[in-house]
């Protein structure tokens, strides 16, 4: 069999591992979530970009969050979700196709924050120069930064597989739920100092800019709603950072859960289970945070469904 693999560069993966006697109901939890996590982002994006009330910058890059939502379940779950119908022993996938799945799942890590990361800003801008912030963030700066969001989330994950894609391999079997940058680096048995020295580099630089650029802005709407002493205000700043923070507290929990339960090797289960609520609890839960906070967007779903009450009556 590793010959086999090997020639033809198929890999056998781990998968999920549940009973043959749930793996139908898990497929089943598994597909509710993933439709709900399409239909939710991409009503919201459909809705955003044709309401021209909600053509606001805070909206339009809370549309990065939920398209980076999509592509990275569209990525990752399909794939699991076929491993669990699938024998142990058949959960094949070639290498060029674990090859993208670690990318674009290493794309949607790193853009939750850079894309979190500008939301902050917005915020920021929003609450402490009131007064230049449909100066500050024009249509030109929203690009910008929505662009820089994807570019250093493209190009550091890019790296990071290329410098794991270029060895050899000499292993057949990834002992993960999907494919990753150490899922790959692992089939290899050459020195992976440099991927391991780049790695650590690029998840040390992630989060402390990550977490640096949150605490700091939200340090500074505290002291700015400190000093204001304008209740109306400091109850629409609250308002308005409490979707943006609960959503980061989210992932945040979810990507270190996940990081810590690493370094224990007999707590894999709940490791491969953190993994897998990494991938569907903030995708599911993003839209229905923002989507609920947002008084445009409330008021928008609400007629919707009141037409479709109306209609079906």
């Amino acid at each position: 069999m590793d010959n086999l693999t090997f020639r033809y560069s198929i890999l056998l993966m781990e998968g999920l591992q549940v009973t043959h006697l749930s793996n139908h109901f898990v497929f089943i939890l598994f597909l509710l979530a993933y439709i709900f996590i399409i239909v939710s982002n991409i009503g919201i994006l459909i809705q955003i970009s044709l309401e021209k009330r909600l053509h606001q910058p805070m909206h339009i890059l809370f549309c990065n969050l939920q398209l980076n939502d999509v592509l990275g379940t569209i990525a990752l779950l399909p794939r699991l979700m076929s491993h669990i119908l699938t024998d142990p022993s058949e959960r094949y996938i070639t290498y060029v196709e674990c090859a993208m799945q670690a990318f674009f799942g290493h794309v949607y890590g790193t853009a939750s924050h850079t894309i979190l990361m500008i939301m902050a800003f917005d915020r920021y801008v929003a609450i402490c120069n009131p007064l230049r912030y449909s100066t500050i963030m024009s249509n030109n700066m929203v690009v910008k930064l929505s662009a820089g969001a994807w570019g250093a989330a493209v190009v550091l994950v890019g790296i990071l597989i290329s410098l794991s894609v270029r060895l050899s391999h000499c292993r057949s079997v990834i002992q993960n739920l999907f494919c990753d940058n150490a899922s790959l680096f692992k089939l290899s048995c050459e020195n992976i100092v440099i991927n391991n020295v780049y790695g650590l580099t690029f998840t040390v630089v992630l989060l402390t800019s990550s977490l640096g650029s949150v605490v700091f802005t939200y340090l500074r709407i505290v002291m700015v709603c400190f000093k204001s002493k304008n209740k109306a205000t400091n109850s629409k700043a609250i308002k308005t950072c409490s979707a943006h923070l609960a959503v980061y507290i989210i992932m945040m929990v979810s990507g270190f859960t996940t990081i810590f339960l690493h370094r224990f090797p007999a707590l894999s289960e709940s490791r491969n289970l953190s993994s897998v609520m990494f991938h569907v609890i903030p995708p599911s839960l993003n839209p229905i945070i923002y989507g609920l906070q947002a008084k445009e967007i409330r008021q928008r779903l609400f007629k919707l469904i009141y037409k479709y009450k109306v209609n079906s009556m």
